[in-house]
């Protein structure tokens, strides 16, 4: 049997939408914000189908249409940005403003300052990406007529993020280590009580995702770009803040809530409905669901890519993993597979085997207890496949097993030859940058 998976390479499509629609809360604001320093501290030391018509919100995203509520005296304000190995973040807190065509979020001071100070960010959860527009993070010294301070024309309750989709989006891995994890640590903590603003905002990938957006706000997403508003909160973070690649790590969540890639796959199983939490025992009289051990088997999903990296022995797997017990199930990559369509399928199987790719992204909706098995190409590859599968496999609950290829068994001595740098010395190739590894080892 085939069962689709999915590793979708798009391309992004940037689609205008008007800025200020229903569902926005607020009202005309002449208030002035807080006085405070500015602080900053260093991180924890880590390393389709076309897309929906905008009509002023993602396709479904966030229903709730008002947070009003009573005002409350600003105390103090300040700024406190964070730098770490993949992402540059600051949370605004106090009178704070946001202009969304000018790509402003303003810290208005309710006594003079010392200094103005500004920080320029990307809001997306990788350093340096092309196609998406900075935001200026300023601290005024003052509101006089030299320095004014914008406008109020909507008042905001709930807290904001500030963040940027494109950059690597529509590759299936990216989707997840770059955006939706992230967006979940930084989200979590409020309950959905918090206003999302997306810069390059990409209506595609926010209807595929819309079952998880919906969860992590109950306000629609708005669109930055075109946000004509001067939108007045009490604390907004600009960017998102990447731990690791497909990871979390606890120490670094905001707000002193304790979570973990546990806590982010089961946050999926409840968002998709995934019926199993526990993979199959045939020991275990308290497996879930109970297994008759005369005619149940565990299952096993083999992805079979299509394209470069590719399984060249794949009837000879399958025949070892029957003997072995197993009932295999080929999976197909496929681009137009439904988010909940593909994690329920995932979800009913107790191990998923495949060259290190996209496709092992899927692991997130394994049944903890679940096994991974990454084949890992040859070019000294190991700490990039433990990095981005194996040590999110370990956090999420899953048992983790590793394959490394021979030379001998790569088809790329056949292909390059024995006396190709690629083959007799790889360090070599990766000391060329990543280009040369991601052609030789990646791309072949």
């Amino acid at each position: 049997a085939a069962v689709p998976t999915t590793t979708p390479h798009r391309k992004h499509q940037a689609i205008k939408s008007p800025g200020a629609g229903a569902g926005e809360a607020g009202s005309t604001q002449g208030g002035r914000g807080g006085a405070g320093k500015t602080e900053a501290r260093p991180a924890h030391e880590q390393q389709q189908q076309g897309p929906p018509k905008a009509d002023g919100r993602a396709r479904g995203v966030g229903l709730k249409r008002d947070d009003d509520g009573a005002a409350k005296p600003f105390d103090n304000g300040k700024v406190v940005c964070i730098a770490s190995p993949f992402s540059y973040t600051c949370d605004v807190f106090g009178d704070v403003r946001t202009n969304g065509t000018a790509h402003t979020v303003t810290l208005v001071p309710v006594t003079s300052r010392p200094e103005r100070r500004e920080w320029s960010i990307q809001a997306y959860a990788r350093f340096n990406m092309t196609g998406i527009p900075n935001v200026t993070v300023t601290q005024l010294d003052s509101t006089s007529a030299a320095s004014p301070a914008p406008a109020c024309t909507v008042t905001h309750r709930v807290p904001a993020i500030v963040l940027a989709l494109g950059g690597h989006l529509g590759n299936y891995f990216h989707d997840f280590s770059d955006a939706l994890v992230p967006l979940f640590v930084a989200s979590r903590r409020y309950d959905g009580e918090v206003q999302l603003l997306a810069s390059n905002i990409q209506p595609w990938w926010l209807g595929k995702y819309e079952a998880v957006v919906r969860r992590l706000t109950k306000y629609e997403v708005l669109d930055l770009d075109h946000d004509d508003q001067i939108r007045c909160f009490r604390h907004v973070t600009v960017g998102l803040n990447m731990h690791k690649e497909f990871n979390i790590v606890p120490e670094l969540v905001p707000g002193g809530v304790p979570l973990s890639m546990l806590n982010f796959t089961a946050f999926l199983r409840e968002t998709y409905s995934l019926p199993r939490a526990a993979p199959i025992s045939l020991t275990n009289k308290k497996s879930s669901p109970p297994v008759d051990r005369k005619k149940k088997k565990p299952r096993l999903m083999l992805l079979d890519r299509g394209h470069y990296r590719k399984l060249v022995n794949v009837p000879e797997i399958v025949k070892a993993a029957e003997k072995a017990g197993f009932e295999v199930t080929i999976a197909d990559p496929r681009f137009n597979v439904r988010v909940k369509e593909l994690a329920l399928s995932v979800n009913s199987f107790d191990v998923l085997l495949g060259v290190h790719g996209a496709g092992l992204t899927n692991s997130a909706f394994l049944p903890p207890g679940a096994v991974v098995i990454q084949v890992v190409p040859y070019g000294k590859l190991e700490p990039m496949a433990q990095r981005e599968f194996g040590d999110p496999a370990a956090n999420m609950g899953l048992r983790y097993l590793e394959y490394s290829i021979s030379v001998e068994e790569s088809t790329l001595l056949e292909t390059l030859g024995p006396h190709h740098p690629a083959i007799k010395d790889p360090d070599s190739v990766h000391r060329s940058g990543w280009d040369k590894v991601a052609e030789y080892y990646l791309g072949k």
